[in-house]
Formats: C-alpha cells, structure tokens, sequence
C-alpha cells in the first residue's frame, strides 16, 4: 500500500511463502491488460486524495460511488475528490468533491471481510458517453464460471510505474473451494476470486470495478502479489452486499 521498505519485504515474502496478512490493492496495477478508451467503461472513476490518483470506484447513482471501505478507512469526506469522465486519470473530465464516506459497517481491516464503501457527492455527475451508471449484479444470479472485465489506472506489474490511461484486464472466476485452498481457508462468502494466466488487477486498483455481462459484480479489494500463479485476485461480493449498497 504504501512504498516502504516494509511492504517490498512483506511482498517477496507473498511469492516465497503462504503469507498470514493480507495486502490490500491500494495503488493497485492492472497487470497484463489492454488500453482502453472511457467510453468503453463509462462507470469508472478514479478516486483522488488531494488530486492524485490512489484508487478506483464506479458510478452507482447520480451522486453516489462505490469503492472498496480500504481505500477509504482513514480518510475525511473533505480530504477526496472523484475524477470522472476522461481516459486520462490526470487531464480532461471532470473533479466533484466527496460530501460524506460510508463504510460497510462491518468491515474488518484484519480479515478484508465486507471491505466496500459508498461515497456520496456534493452535486451530480453528469451523465453523457463518458459518464454512466453501472447496474449492480441481481440478486438472483449464479455464482461460478463467470469471465469478468476488471479496469483501473494501477501500475504495469508489482511496485511498477502506473499509466497515466485507463486499462483493462479480462479474467475467469476461481471456485470458492479452489479459492480457499490457495488462502488456507480466508476467502469469506462476501469475497469471489478470479485470475488468468499473468493476468490481474493489483494496488491502485483498488475500490475499482469488476463487471460482468454489463453488472458490477466486484470491488477490487486484495490479494497476495499481483499476477502470482498461486493465488488468485480476491474481490468485495457484491452480490452479498447490495443490502448496504443499496441502490
């Protein structure tokens, strides 16, 4: 999350061994991907600390975005602004300052469990091909099997530099019983995984959207390394969560 030596330490020690922590994916990478145009995933926004980039979120309603409650937990409404609306996470589009954070009210920084957060805005977004609305994944659907789309500005590979456009990665969803057993049993039924070979999401993608079949069905939330054959991407379920969502 933070560049520390710490961190680099706690990351090599991901690859070599079955870590007991989890990393959440602040700063967050999508590894692997594509370059993709706004207009193409018009629900997504870059959620900015002061003006810089440190992760992603999506346009639920008007006036509301959902990210993930680590990219939020420590932060005041007044210290964060969205940026939405340009390819670019820096130039065009437009900035709405945050107006109040609400956190899953269980969520646990410990277990990663219920990590989703609903920002609500000082005014509306205004809605056009660069800005939509993204459905939420119904309730009645099926987990198991899905291919999903995940897009972020996060960094190229781990503690690698992160592009200044919008990325996207396509990957498959892992059984939660394969899941489990990459993470010795941590995967909560408010988490799903999915990876692809040399493929992931990573830190500076965090609080971002995983869609599927044009619904949100997950945050970006954590996992250990970012692309790491072993263990897959961990996501926030939104399908278990909407009761809080709530839209």
């Amino acid at each position: 999350m933070f560049k520390t030596l710490l961190v680099a330490a706690l990351l090599a020690l991901a690859v070599e061994a079955r870590p007991n922590s989890r990393l959440p994916r602040l700063d967050g990478r999508i590894v692997g991907g594509y370059y993709v145009e706004i207009e193409e995933h018009p629900y997504q926004v870059s959620l900015q600390y002061y003006g810089s980039h440190f992760c992603g979120g999506s346009i639920i309603a008007p006036n509301k975005i959902l990210t993930a409650a680590h990219c939020t937990v420590k932060y005041n409404a007044g210290d964060l602004s969205i940026h939405y609306g340009s390819t670019s996470r820096e130039e065009g589009g437009t900035v709405v300052q945050v107006k109040d954070i609400q956190e899953h009210y269980a969520y646990d920084a410990s277990t990663m469990d219920f990590d989703v957060s609903v920002l609500t805005l000082v005014s509306d977004i205004k809605m056009g091909k660069n800005a939509q609305i993204i459905g939420l994944v119904p309730h009645e659907t099926i987990e198991g099997g899905r291919t999903a789309v995940v897009t972020g500005w996060g960094a190229l590979y781990s503690d690698g530099p992160s592009p200044q456009l919008l990325k996207a990665v396509k990957v498959r969803e892992v059984s939660r019983s394969e899941c489990n057993a990459a993470y010795d049993g941590q995967i909560s039924n408010v988490m799903i995984c999915f990876r692809e070979h040399e493929k992931d999401a990573c830190q500076g993608d965090s609080g971002g959207p995983l869609v599927a079949d044009g619904a949100q069905i997950g945050v970006v939330s954590w996992g250990y390394g970012c692309a790491d054959p072993q263990y897959p991407g961990v996501y926030s379920n939104v399908q278990k969560l909407r009761g809080f969502i709530n839209v």
